[in-house]
């Protein structure tokens, strides 16, 4: 860390505040060569702790430079750590919850920017907007206390959340998640909900049972053996690949290069329609659900309406 970032982290977290010059004077020392680092990491979370009312400025650097230092700042590349989901709980974990929303847009653009993350980062975000939601209490509330209602900043992150890349099931809702759905559902029929609440529901629980996902990222110890094979062989790895290539234009058969690493148009089709389909476990699964507030509701409707016309569709 240069000692010109030192002196205006310190500066800025004495004072309470920090202005748009020294947020651009951060910037250019803390890439000056190219990564955060871990002090310089650890210095902008100081300064976000004693900012009294964050700028935009200040929460758009906060959020892509601490957002850069976890996802690209250890090898492998794009993948969290479960050491490094913890730091990150640990320093914006205020007795169980957080209370900024600048921390928690960082939360979500890491789940959403990463390859894959521990499972237990995207459920501590999803149990930040749950804990709003049922409270009244929290960084999407904005000071005000109602509760038993899902606003539509609290749509938007729990949609972001459920859906990104990383995660135990991506691009779609697991179980828990869907079960999270149900629970902020019965706990706020006939509160004021954004209409954007309604149509999560139904997509979210919907992905879940009737959802495809060919994607399965892989985990951080074995994406960083790939990276070191990768580190360690990339010169022979370009060399055959040339070869490859030059044999192709040679021999006039131009196929065999991109049979080997070219896209392969596998037919998943039936793995799709496997997937649609409802299994017995499921609509158990599901009929136990719609029962915990023992009514069918107008949101268990929507829902039972979107699934039969999936099944509909196959």
């Amino acid at each position: 860390m240069t000692m010109q970032f030192r002196a205006l982290a310190e500066q800025a977290a004495a004072d309470g505040a920090i202005s748009a010059e020294e947020i651009l004077t951060l910037r250019r020392a803390g890439w000056g060569d190219g990564a955060i680092s871990p002090e310089e990491a650890e210095a902008i979370f100081a300064v976000n702790d004693q900012l009294e009312d964050p700028s935009v400025e200040w929460a758009e650097f906060f959020v892509e430079a601490l957002g850069e230092f976890v996802v690209n700042g250890v090898k492998p590349k794009g993948y969290v750590s479960q050491d490094q989901a913890d730091w990150l709980v640990t320093r914006v974990d205020h007795n169980g919850a957080l209370q900024s929303m600048t921390e928690l847009e960082l939360l979500v653009k890491i789940i959403e920017k990463a390859l894959n993350v521990p499972q237990s980062l995207k459920d501590y975000v999803i149990a930040q907007v749950e804990r709003a939601v049922l409270t009244g209490e929290g960084p999407t509330r904005g000071g005000h206390l109602e509760r038993g209602n899902v606003n539509a900043v609290e749509a938007q992150i729990l949609r972001r959340a459920v859906f990104a890349q990383a995660g135990d099931r991506p691009a779609a809702a697991s179980r828990s998640e869907a079960e999270m759905l149900f629970r902020l559902k019965d706990a706020t029929l006939g509160g004021r909900n954004a209409p954007e609440w309604k149509q999560l529901f139904v997509q979210g629980v919907g992905s879940y049972m009737s959802g495809y996902t060919s994607y399965t990222p892989l985990d951080a110890p074995r994406a960083a053996e790939l990276d070191r094979f990768m580190d360690a062989n990339t010169p022979s790895l370009l060399r055959f690949a040339g070869r490859m290539a030059k044999a192709d234009v040679e021999s006039g058969i131009g196929h065999t290069f991109r049979t080997l690493f070219g896209r392969k148009g596998l037919d998943k089709a039936p793995e799709i329609a496997a997937a649609a389909a409802v299994t017995t476990e499921e609509n158990t699964w599901l009929q136990g659900q719609i029962d915990g507030n023992n009514q069918v509701d107008e949101y268990d409707e929507a829902l039972l309406a979107f699934l039969a016309e999936e099944k509909s569709g196959l």
